[in-house]
């Protein structure tokens, strides 16, 4: 007989040093923040010891949840504002060109509007699959290149299927007043910290980054943060399983 000692085998996976996000789905500058901190993470040496979590937030809950009258990026701002199409479609080239410095191709001109209430709530259900970081990448995907409209229950479901969610689970996500206040605590808890304008990047509780800063900015936070969490968080050497005859 073969006996094995216990304490040579953990259930709990190691931990890992966590980055929290905030972001709007509708927000160039969280696809492009995001595009930054996934070039600062492939040159950091110990990536496979951090972890993501995407935490929701609203540029704009007055969107309507429902509405005929579908806007384009260009359309909204120039709405909101009170300038001309010409204008809007000026003021966001700069923002078109350093998506496309990022590797993004962003097309605001056929970018649908919507409310992104219910996308935030399929973001909340993926995490709890450990799809978080899919879910938001299809999303932006989808708003910024693709034109297809969260908005749409029908456009949700496609979207979450191809990230490997079931369509009658997206659904009750949507529908669910559990998701949704998840939702509504992630944007509390950013009004609590301060948080003004995304994405907002925390890094294990203790250092932020605001906006979509280049990949260096990310990688020196990193570095800083993980070194700190690393020696609060000493690293745990297996020990050889023992057999007895």
């Amino acid at each position: 007989m073969v006996s094995l000692n216990k304490n040579d085998f953990s259930l709990a996976a190691a931990p890992k040093m966590k980055v929290e996000v905030w972001s709007d789905i509708m927000c160039p500058f969280c696809y492009i923040g995001k595009r930054n901190y996934e070039a600062a993470l492939a040159q950091f040496a110990e990536s496979n010891n951090v972890e993501i979590e995407w935490r929701s937030f609203q540029l704009d809950p007055t969107i309507p949840a429902s509405t005929e009258k579908k806007l384009s990026v260009y359309e909204y701002l120039a709405e909101r504002k009170g300038m001309s199409y010409q204008q809007s479609v000026s003021m966001h080239q700069s923002v078109i060109q350093t998506a496309k410095n990022a590797g993004l191709t962003c097309n605001l001109d056929n970018a649908i509007v919507a409310n992104s209430f219910d996308a935030h709530k399929m973001i909340q259900l993926a995490k709890t699959k450990g799809l978080g970081d899919e879910a938001e990448e299809r999303l932006f995907l989808a708003y910024f290149t693709q034109g297809k409209d969260f908005g749409k229950l029908e456009t949700l479901v496609e979207l979450g299927l191809e990230i490997g969610l079931k369509e009658e689970e997206i659904v009750a996500a949507v529908n669910s007043e559990d998701f949704a206040y998840k939702v509504k605590q992630d944007i509390q808890e950013a009004q609590n910290i301060g948080v003004r304008g995304v994405p907002f990047f925390v890094f294990n509780r203790k250092y932020a980054v605001s906006g979509a800063q280049p990949p260096q900015a990310f990688l020196q936070t990193l570095e800083q943060s993980y070194n700190e969490w690393r020696k609060e968080n000493p690293e745990k050497k297996s020990s050889a399983a023992s057999f007895k005859s």
